[in-house]
């Protein structure tokens, strides 16, 4: 390998080699071809996405010698020029030293010039969002009428930064994050010319910690390489980056299950004392709880939509077996909703620590209803969910001792009657299964704001009661399938035995005007007005809410 890095040895230099943006690319391409340039473009997104890369390019396509054509030739005198950077006529600024209103009416100055060798003057300003407020202004008659011989090519990161009015006079393309197929594409073609054999997996990894930035891979990939070794290898990707194995997570997982906190312990101690990247540690916690979740729900089918490797698929469907759906998708939300906290945490180590154990203790911080599901068999309750439900059938009979801690090694075949016995109301995390319906359906199709609001019983293992508080609120769920629709969410849920009834509250009878006329000469107070001021009654009426 040369001594320059990756990203500036193998930057594109035609459209066509840019990975991704293939929307963006055809645009300005046939722009270059038809010689149909815009006076101004703005190029937004994320880093690492080709923003600069395609405004090179750009720059080249319109002012190439053999054009116009849809691709830069790359050997006439402008195309090399503007490719090392010392074209006189293609002016690459930093936004964040080109602040100053001065600077910008400098450039204001130059730009009516005409070009000395290419057809346009190009001005190509990188994190325009650093300007100031003043030089925005500044900039904006220039780019409003800008000289026929100028285009402005602005890149940026934050385009909420960019005045509206900067915005509305320039052709804006907003840049994606790259597919993790494009960047392992793209890193394959890398290594295949600096002939450097490879095992997919280390470049699967590579992608996936790039978090769709070309560059971010690329500086990975090179620091990898730096080890000197004959072969990229997936083991040397995770000691260089800091990451865990699949094997790893493996036996954690099983750890989880069998509530072996000495383990989950151990591990923690070593998943510090390696120094390994807890963001990207927690992103794949995640990512094995929902792959054991397509695989529990769509069986072998699931290893064709799955990124894993061949060896560990026949590991991850077995300990998926272990695990009821309601207990795997509960911890796939708990790690997905504590990444944020742990990675802020003044003591990291301690809130995933607290996420491993909350995990392993996850039947009894639930309702053992919710975990094991109502539609799976016995077999299928892992030992935390039953033993969560003996402790408290052995709380309530005898209320003054303590606990008795059951065995952490799988079921135990004594707790059976735990998932038999009847919920009650308040111990039915309602709130959990509203949340399941806001992320599997539109709120409209069950009527989801009206279902908040009501109040849910079970009057049998096998029946859910949702209460309504008025006529109108239940009507609600009768209309355009939204109860069948509710049931099947309930199913999904909680078992496919369960039933569902929606309760709506006894009509009130509405006395005819006869019976109101009667009711109100008899009161008093009606007949002491009606006497005083010699008046009579004419009409009744009941008021709303009356």
């Amino acid at each position: 390998m040369s001594r320059d890095s990756l990203t500036a040895k193998y930057r594109p230099q035609t459209f066509a080699r840019v990975a991704g943006q293939d929307f963006i690319k055809k645009i300005l391409s046939r722009a270059c071809a038809r010689n149909r340039i815009a006076s101004a473009y703005i190029f937004s997104g994320t880093r690492g996405v080709g923003k600069t890369t395609l405004a090179r390019i750009l720059a080249k396509g319109m002012n190439c010698l053999e054009g116009p054509g849809e691709e830069p030739c790359n050997r006439c005198q402008n195309c090399r020029q503007i490719t090392a950077g010392t074209s006189m006529d293609v002016m690459e600024i930093d936004g964040a030293s080109y602040t100053g209103v001065d600077n910008v009416r400098r450039l204001r100055e130059e730009v009516f010039y005409s070009p000395l060798a290419c057809r346009f003057k190009v001005v190509i300003i990188d994190e325009v969002h650093m300007l100031s407020k003043s030089a925005f202004n500044a900039l904006l008659k220039t780019i409003e009428e800008p000289p026929a011989h100028c285009v402005f090519i602005m890149a940026t990161t934050e385009p909420k930064k960019i005045p509206a009015t900067i915005i509305s006079r320039c052709q804006h393309f907003v840049f994606k994050s790259l597919s993790r197929a494009d960047l392992e594409t793209h890193l394959n073609r890398i290594l295949e010319a600096e002939e450097i054999e490879y095992e997919p997996q280390a470049v699967n990894i590579l992608a996936k910690r790039g978090d769709g930035s070309v560059r971010d891979s690329m500086s990975l990939l090179g620091q990898v390489l730096a080890l000197g070794g004959e072969k990229l290898t997936e083991t040397d990707v995770r000691q260089v980056l800091g990451l865990a194995g699949q094997e790893f997570f493996l036996e954690l997982i099983q750890a989880v299950y069998n509530r072996d906190v000495p383990a989950l312990e151990r591990m923690m101690d070593d998943l510090l004392d390696q120094g390994l990247d807890l963001g990207f540690f927690l992103r794949e916690l995640a990512q094995s709880w929902r792959n054991m979740f397509l695989i529990q729900q769509a069986g072998d089918k699931a290893f064709d939509l799955l990124d894993m490797d061949k060896e560990f698929e026949s590991q991850w469907a077995d300990l998926a077996r272990k695990f009821p759906p309601g207990f795997v998708h509960a911890a796939w939300q708990m790690v997905l909703d504590s990444q944020y906290g742990i990675l802020k945490s003044l003591e990291p180590g301690q809130a995933l620590e607290l996420l491993l154990l909350n995990l392993a203790y996850l039947p009894q911080l639930l309702p053992v209803s919710m975990v094991q599901g109502r539609g799976s068999g016995k077999e299928n309750i892992p030992g935390p969910g039953r033993q969560a439900g003996e402790e408290k059938k052995k709380n309530e009979q005898s209320p003054g001792t303590e606990p008795v801690e059951g065995p952490k090694n799988g079921p135990s075949e004594e707790a059976d009657a735990a998932g038999e016995s009847m919920p009650q109301e308040e111990e039915l995390d309602f709130s959990a299964f509203l949340n399941f319906c806001a992320q599997n359906c539109r709120p409209e199709e069950i009527g989801l704001n009206a279902l908040r609001k009501a109040r849910a019983y079970w009057p049998n293992p096998q029946k859910l009661v949702i209460s309504c508080g008025h006529r109108s609120q239940g009507s609600i769920f009768q209309e355009n399938g939204r109860r069948e629709k509710l049931l099947k969410l309930c199913r999904e849920f909680f078992g496919n035995e369960v039933q569902l009834e929606i309760e709506l509250p006894e009509e009130k009878a509405v006395p005819s005007k006869d019976e109101l006329k009667k009711k109100a000469l008899n009161d008093p107070g009606v007949r002491k007005v009606l006497d005083k001021f010699n008046a009579r009654l004419i009409d009744v009426q009941v008021r709303n809410g009356d």
